[in-house]
């Protein structure tokens, strides 16, 4: 399995779903950091946001290699996390069945049917857990640099909070979010959001939504052309979250409908003798290589595949159709705990390219 991302520091995230633990091991990060045992914590706590009541969301990880004092090593910084119990009782017919929206087919026939499909297995979106602490590891590295990333639910279902100011988004503006019970800007629309996750709870269904994120004080010339631009490395790693369908930068899709200059972000020097640009249109990201103004991005969501609904699925094993009732796991939404999720995800390839970057350690 392709679970291991490498581009100047590496990311290998191991374990599946009913095994005895998961984890994840970072790989060439500077030595020297100090890392802040109570704000790693925090970071991972937002992944337990109306998540559907799973089990997992209170595990708690545990370094075992890499950091000494609260300082990385530069040895390769290991964290372990045990894996608790499902609370669900053991459904052998359950595992056999190939259920709607699910990798189970796919998985079964990439790997014969030997991979483990116990609550997905390592396909399960409890290996975002381990995503999210390397995330957070890679973002202590970047605020002690000025370099701070945040995001927010966008859209849910058809509810759609207040976007981020693509020119003026601040260090302030993206912390303040982080703080917050609900990851909204306009707590209202919260609100909304979630009656409509409790909606689709009581009626056995689930919804999708869109996280906008922004990382600020990334400096001009970061990433390179062609195959590891800035966009591709985040890409990567946004497209390793389960649900996610879409990803867009800057503009994204209504560029399309634009002309040329329209489109096009007249430059110009600041009071600072800085160059940025008037509007954002591109992003942050120019050719693969950051441009000096905040990098935005957004990404969709499908609707959690977990419904509890009779749906109609294949026996693998004995080639038959038959019914999926997932009642049990029914997960009415996992937007609100994908947030930091991105987070990490635009962390991670953030850290890889700053390592580059003169002066940066």
């Amino acid at each position: 399995m392709s679970s291991i991302w490498n581009n100047r520091i590496s990311v290998s995230i191991f374990g599946e779903a009913e095994g005895p633990a998961i984890g994840v091991t970072i790989d060439n990060l500077p030595s020297g950091e100090h890392l802040n045992a109570e704000e790693l914590s925090a970071f991972m706590a937002r992944r337990n946001i109306v998540n559907g009541g799973n089990p997992w969301d209170n595990m708690r990880p545990h370094i075992m290699s890499g950091v000494y004092n609260d300082r990385t090593t530069g040895a390769p910084l290991c964290a372990f996390i045990q894996n608790i119990p499902s609370a669900q009782p053991k459904n052998d017919e359950l595992d056999n069945l190939v259920r709607p929206g699910h990798a189970d087919y796919t998985g079964a026939v990439r790997y014969r049917g030997f991979n483990d499909v116990r609550n997905s297995g390592h396909f399960s979106d409890k290996l975002t857990v381990p995503l999210c602490f390397a995330g957070a590891v890679c973002g202590q590295i970047l605020e002690r640099r000025g370099i701070y990333t945040g995001a927010h639910i966008l859209q849910l279902h058809d509810i759609r909070d207040n976007p981020f100011d693509p020119v003026n988004i601040t260090r302030d503006g993206v912390k303040s979010i982080r703080s917050k019970e609900f990851p909204v800007i306009n707590d209202r629309k919260g609100w909304l959001m979630t009656e409509d996750i409790e909606k689709a709870r009581q009626s056995g269904e689930s919804l999708g939504g869109v996280i906008e994120c922004a990382s600020v004080n990334v400096p001009a010339g970061i990433g390179s052309p062609i195959f590891d631009g800035l966009e591709n490395n985040i890409a990567q790693l946004i497209f390793g979250i389960p649900g996610v369908m879409g990803l867009e930068f800057g503009a994204g899709f209504s560029s399309a409908m634009m002309v040329g200059s329209q489109n096009n972000d007249d430059f110009y020097v600041d009071e600072h003798g800085h160059v940025l640009t008037k509007t954002n249109n591109h992003g942050g990201i120019l050719g693969g290589i950051s441009s000096g103004m905040p990098v935005t991005l957004r990404v969709a969501f499908k609707p959690s595949p977990s419904v509890a609904k009779l749906e109609g699925a294949v026996n693998f094993h004995e080639m038959t159709e038959e019914t999926a009732d997932n009642t049990s796991g029914h997960i009415p939404c996992t937007v609100p705990a994908s947030v930091p999720c991105v987070e990490a995800a635009v962390n991670i390839a953030l850290l890889s390219h700053m390592i580059d970057y003169p002066n940066f350690c």
